[in-house]
């Protein structure tokens, strides 16, 4: 076996293996050394482009985020303030409401006392109308002649001013 004589075919493997060395390092060199290499410069040109775009969408997405938190915020302090001017404007109706009402319980209260003042007055009237005539009544059974109106109607109104 050749393989094994090592030293007359020795020196002759050698010089081939350095020959295909050689040979193999020259077409790696030449031809798939640069595509590799433009494969890999292509790779992290699109890497550092992908990475610019996102640190692109990146700033967008935090100007639309900042816009967004204004424009919710803003909408809050409209909010807030329409339900402040709602609440004025039913406290306003609510005040209104409350005067018109107690100036209309005002009114039926002094017309209940008016009311209940006239039928004191109706009341006594009849009263000293009626113990005018009780009292008529009883001086004629007791005396047995009827007394002077005019006489029982005095002696009536002066006993009511000694009782009020």
């Amino acid at each position: 076996m050749p393989q094994l004589e090592q030293i007359s075919t020795f020196p002759s493997q050698i010089f081939w293996l350095v020959v295909t060395f050689a040979v193999l390092f020259i077409i790696v060199w030449k031809m798939a050394a640069p595509k590799i290499s433009d494969a890999l410069e292509n790779r992290q040109r699109r890497i550092e482009d992908n990475l610019a775009r996102a640190e692109d969408l990146k700033k967008d997405v935090d100007a639309a985020r900042e816009a967004y938190e204004k424009s919710l915020t803003s909408a809050r302090a409209d909010a807030q303030a329409a339900v402040k001017e709602a609440n004025d404007a039913i406290n306003a109706e609510a005040t209104k409401r409350g005067e018109a009402l107690g100036q209309e319980l005002s009114k039926r209260i002094a017309e209940a006392e008016a009311n209940i003042a006239k039928a004191k007055t109706d009341a006594m009237a009849g009263i000293h109308e009626a113990a005018a005539d009780v009292a008529s009544s009883v001086v004629e059974k007791l005396l047995g002649s009827a007394p002077d109106s005019a006489k029982v109607q005095s002696a009536v109104q002066s006993a009511a001013k000694t009782q009020s």
